[in-house]
């Protein structure tokens, strides 16, 4: 057993949810029928989307605007994942930069350190108590196919992406038995605002991308089956392949081509 079937008392939190992949997720959530708490930074597309969500498939649904880089915003929603009865947890917030690394804002870099991984990990901790106790739950971490391969230009980025995925697989197997499971989901472009964020339309390619409905999906299916890991999509899946087994010596001067030829740095 993972995410348990909807219940008025199984509800599963979206980090993220104004927009992206975390809005599709709770769509997603919604038209299966379970009740949903929607935190983001921005309260008035949350309660754009809890309105249309409440409307269309009549579930409850609680926004919570919240900046998970700040430490008092994720201890607030940390002692609800605590204490409440949470069937799933999606870490969907975060964001990514592009760059010379030594050139780019060390604040910044920080703030995506600080949000891409250790918010996730801290609230991933503060709900797995409560989901072992109750012998069911699901926890979807955001993770990338950059999680299988360094990516210059967008170092900390595939950094902590890679910690999403190593984190997520360890503690997916810790828990085997438990009735719970952690499921890292590592998409390859999907269009959405993080590009524009990132500044990195040019690392993605058009064959590659997956609609953020059609990973949103993917992601809830892994979510009620338990499984480690999703990759979404025919191409991305190939690309993480070839991350995952392609030497290193072989690997980034290949990359270092594919930023000459998408018209970035390459040296």
């Amino acid at each position: 057993m993972s995410l348990p079937k909807p219940a008025n008392q199984s509800t599963v939190v979206i980090t993220g949810a104004s927009s992206g992949i975390g809005a599709e997720l709770a769509r997603g959530l919604a038209r299966r029928g379970f009740p949903l708490l929607l935190v983001a930074r921005r309260r008035e597309r949350l309660d754009e989307l809890a309105g249309q969500l409440g409307e269309e498939f009549s579930v409850a649904v609680e926004v919570l605007p919240l900046d998970l880089s700040d430490a008092k915003a994720r201890a607030k929603l940390a002692d609800r994942l605590r204490t409440e009865s949470i069937a799933g947890l999606c870490n969907s917030a975060g964001f990514g930069t592009s760059g010379v690394f030594r050139e780019l804002p060390l604040e910044r870099e920080s703030e995506e350190v600080t949000l891409n991984a250790l918010a996730l990990m801290e609230l991933t901790h503060a709900a797995l108590g409560g989901m072992v106790e109750r012998g069911a739950g699901a926890v979807l971490n955001i993770a990338s196919i950059a999680a299988f391969q360094p990516l210059p230009y967008m170092a900390v980025y595939s950094a902590t992406k890679a910690f999403v995925q190593t984190f997520s697989e360890a503690v997916h197997e810790e828990l085997h038995g438990t009735g719970v499971s952690v499921t890292a989901l590592c998409p390859g472009p999907v269009p959405t605002e993080w590009a524009e964020i990132a500044n990195a339309k040019r690392f993605s390619v058009p064959l590659a991308q997956v609609s953020p409905a059609d990973v949103a999906e993917a992601a809830i299916d892994g979510m009620l089956t338990g499984k480690r890991t999703v990759v979404p999509g025919v191409v991305p899946k190939v690309v993480s392949n070839g991350g995952r087994y392609t030497p290193r010596s072989l690997l980034l001067p290949a990359i270092r081509i594919g930023n000459r030829f998408r018209g970035g740095p390459s040296h």
